[in-house]
């Protein structure tokens, strides 16, 4: 991104010395102000309106996916299931039918949260359940 900035203002700077040219312009050191302010306008602009807004919605969706515990209901790529098991970089989706998704905790788009005897439902299944899957 940087990078690119760096060749915008590049850019913007060396066409305003060209536009400045004809007979009729401003004096250079009043047009290279002006190209200055406005560039500065362009950034404060970008910065309050797309910017800032994305880094707080990024940071309350990853407080929302840190948050996460078992039995709340979680929505992924318009997939809705309750939370069955949480791993390192993927959690386990338990489908309304029983059967279970795995998805990766970066596709999740809304955690909401279970109350306690939603909680406690799926701690009880999940006590209940055997997996001979896992290794002792």
């Amino acid at each position: 991104m940087k990078k690119y900035f760096g060749a915008l203002t590049a850019f913007l700077f060396s066409s305003s010395m060209l536009f400045a040219e004809g007979e009729a312009a401003a004096p250079k050191d009043q047009s290279f102000w002006q190209t200055f302010i406005m560039i500065g306008i362009a950034l404060v602009f970008f910065y309050f309106i797309l910017w800032r807004p994305e880094q707080k919605k990024r940071k309350a969706m990853e407080q929302q996916r840190s948050a996460m515990k078992k039995g709340d209901r979680i929505t992924a790529m318009g997939i809705v299931g309750t939370l069955s098991k949480i791993q390192e970089n993927t959690i386990i989706v338990k489908m309304y039918d029983g059967s279970k998704i795995e998805i990766l905790k970066g596709a999740i788009t809304d955690v909401q949260p279970a109350t306690e005897e939603e909680a406690r439902k799926a701690e009880k299944e999940d006590s209940k359940r055997v997996d001979f899957t896992e290794k002792e």
